[in-house]
Order: structure tokens, then C-alpha cells, then sequence
């Protein structure tokens, strides 16, 4: 199991499923204080730099999990703004393409 180096504050448990590898998971909110409790960085900055530096990296399969406190209703709402944001960039792409066969 991988650990995410200096947020052990942060870790809350373990992730499981069936055939994978047992996974490491931490609080997002918890890792956030942390960045901004122990390097000054405001709410902002730390979410921004934690997105690109630590739920943006890949180290294999035993990569730990990163979970957001939220409400069932909240994860529906997030949920369908990822999807209309997908739809959207489809369509989008669906125009590049068009106007680039069309020249």
C-alpha cells in the first residue's frame, strides 16, 4: 500500500475491492489544511497546487484515493456539471472537426 508522503494527518482509512490492491485514502479538506497550516498557503493557492501536484499524479496501481466530503445530493449536482461540461466539449470538438474537413 503507498502512502502519500507528509499528509499522514490527513489519512482516514483504507479502500478495498474485489481483486485490486487494498488502497490508501485521505480527506481532501484534511490535506488542504494541511498545505495551508504547515506552508502558508492560502485556501486557494493549496487546492490549486494539491489538484495539479497530488490528485494529478499517477504513481501506478496502488495510487491512494483521494476523498471530498460531500452530500449525496452535492455528488449528483457535481456529477451533472461534469457531464454537461463533456457534452458541451463534444460538441465543440464535433464543430472543430467539421470545420476542418470542410476547408
Amino acid at each position: 500500500m503507498l502512502l502519500a508522503d507528509g499528509y499522514d494527518k490527513a489519512f482516514i482509512g483504507v479502500a478495498t475491492r474485489c481483486g485490486q490492491p487494498t488502497l490508501a485514502v485521505y480527506s481532501v479538506d484534511k490535506c488542504i489544511n494541511i498545505l495551508m497550516k504547515d506552508y502558508g498557503m492560502d485556501e486557494e493557492m493549496a487546492r490549486e497546487w494539491f489538484d495539479f501536484n497530488v490528485t494529478g499524479s499517477w504513481v501506478g496501481e496502488e495510487t491512494p484515493l483521494f476523498v471530498e466530503s460531500m452530500s449525496l445530493d452535492e455528488a449528483c449536482e457535481l456529477f451533472k456539471e461534469e457531464e454537461n461540461e463533456r457534452t458541451e466539449s463534444k460538441k465543440n470538438l464535433g464543430c472543430k472537426e467539421k470545420l476542418a474537413t470542410s476547408s
